[in-house]
């Protein structure tokens, strides 16, 4: 189900250079899961449309969702001000999440970069016990948000692109490294980073879940502002395309191109 509504900040901090951690008490928690996302709308109205933030956490009680997002314009900077207490206006639960099913009783990767990393933490939370977690997360620097959130919840494995931390590259350097195998995919970051693990996972013979990144206007499916192209033809716009914010942001790799 998605609703509008107007949501009150239960904290904020910054945890690293530009990347700020929110927490929000609303009761969209209770249907959130992994992989989807929020619409947050800014207060200032020149800035209308609602920003994508993916979901990095739901509280225990389902009563609050975490997100944590970097500056990235006006309309984040805006957000990055925000204080308990202060109101916010929120779409959601938008998107569809990483198909967790998939995972029982096996060997999963679990790839984030850069602002992907996020969604992995509650992919983390949510996978069957009977599975295998190996999180594998690349960042720029040895700047390691989440890196102790996710740890509680699987086996960690580090990249940097400056060598300062773990493997120097990126996410599959590191698995090469480290002689990781797995049965499942699940990622989220940048298309040369999803584009890369694409052509991994169908080389190994891996069934792989890539979450793409997209700016978005409507976040509904609306406006046709956010398509990929596809292999087959949508049944919406009869062409080859998928729009993300819709039918994803979650797809079967094999199923776009990219």
């Amino acid at each position: 189900m998605k609703k509008k509504i107007t949501a009150t900040v239960l904290s904020q901090k910054e945890i690293a250079p530009r990347i700020f951690d929110m927490w929000i008490a609303t009761d969209l928690a209770a249907c959130a899961k992994a992989g989807q996302f929020i619409g947050v709308y800014p207060k200032d109205r020149s800035t209308l449309l609602p920003r994508p933030i993916s979901i990095c956490q739901v509280s225990d009680k389902k009563d609050a969702l975490r997100i944590v997002y970097r500056i990235a314009g006006q309309g984040t900077a805006e957000f990055s001000s925000y204080q308990e207490g202060d109101s916010v206006e929120i779409l959601g639960t938008l998107g569809n999440g990483f198909p967790t099913e998939a995972a029982e009783g096996k060997k999963v990767f679990l790839m984030g970069g850069g602002i992907g990393i996020p969604p992995m933490l509650e992919l983390a939370r949510e996978l069957p016990a009977s599975t295998e977690k190996q999180i594998i997360v690349g960042y720029r620097d040895d700047q390691l948000f989440l890196k102790e959130d996710l740890e509680k919840n699987g086996t960690v494995y580090i990249a940097t692109e400056d060598g300062s931390v773990g493997t120097k590259g990126n996410v599959l350097d590191a698995i090469r490294e480290q002689n990781l195998t797995a049965d499942v995919i699940y990622a989220c970051g940048p298309t040369p980073m999803l584009r890369a693990i694409k052509e991994y996972a169908a080389e190994k013979g891996i069934k792989c879940y890539i979450s793409l990144e997209e700016k978005m206007a409507c976040g509904i499916g609306a406006c046709l502002a956010c398509v990929c192209q596809s292999k087959d033809v949508d049944h919406h716009s009869n062409v080859h395309n998928k729009r993300i914010c819709k039918d994803g942001p979650v797809f079967l790799a094999e199923e776009v191109e990219l």
